[in-house]
């Protein structure tokens, strides 16, 4: 039998994806779901940072950064997205980061096995190896699809944008534990808060942009 929490996460995975195709078809879309996706992420990690210090001068410096780095990644999204053949790199990536969680999840179900880290005691490391190899397999062939030319670079920069959305995941995971909770909310049926979602995101398509540009 499937479990509600499953067929919820099923339903907002969905939901997920019909946004996203919104979010590339429509620009308008797009900067409305970037504020909003923007503000829930920034609420969320203050939330969390007060559950693990009071000191007034960490959390400044903490929230004022994380604040900074998000308004920062939105603007160059949305700024990028209004040339095609960088939404098209952008969005690519992000199906990529998409990805890496996905393999993770199903890789680590399946095969299960040794853990990753204390850090995070779902995380093993085939699931690691799972998300490196699903990531590989979106970003390689959705690039040679829309570039009519496959490189072997495009497996490098697809290895360092799994490897820095599992880091992502991880430093959340960190967060998380240090703050005794085991979602950054309950936004997302099945799947807990935004930052549950984009916590991988948020590092991994960044590093994946720069990677492409230096090796491809």
């Amino acid at each position: 039998m499937i479990s509600n929490d499953f067929k919820k996460r099923i339903f907002t995975s969905i939901v997920l994806l019909g946004l996203t195709l919104l979010m590339f078809k429509f620009n308008l879309w797009l900067a409305y779901c970037l504020i909003v996706l923007g503000v829930l992420s920034i609420l969320e990690f203050l939330n969390i940072m007060k559950k693990i210090t009071n000191k007034k001068l960490y959390l400044f410096i903490s929230n004022s950064f994380f604040s900074i780095y998000i308004f920062i990644f939105c603007f160059i999204f949305f700024f990028f997205s209004q040339f095609i053949q960088l939404k098209i790199i952008l969005f690519t990536l992000l199906l990529g980061c998409v990805g890496s969680d996905i393999g993770g999840l199903i890789f680590g179900k399946l095969l299960k096995g040794p853990k990753l880290t204390q850090i995070s005691p779902n995380k093993t490391i085939a699931g690691s190896f799972g998300s490196i190899i699903l990531t590989c397999l979106i970003i390689s062939i959705s690039m040679a699809y829309f570039t009519k030319n496959f490189s072997y670079t495009l497996l490098i920069i697809a290895v360092i944008t799994s490897a820095a959305c599992q880091f992502g995941d991880l430093f959340f995971s960190f967060l998380k534990r240090k703050a005794k909770i085991k979602d950054t909310g309950n936004f997302l049926p099945g799947h807990g808060g935004i930052l549950d979602r984009l916590d991988g995101i948020f590092l991994g398509l960044p590093l994946g942009y720069i990677s492409l540009i230096l090796f491809y």
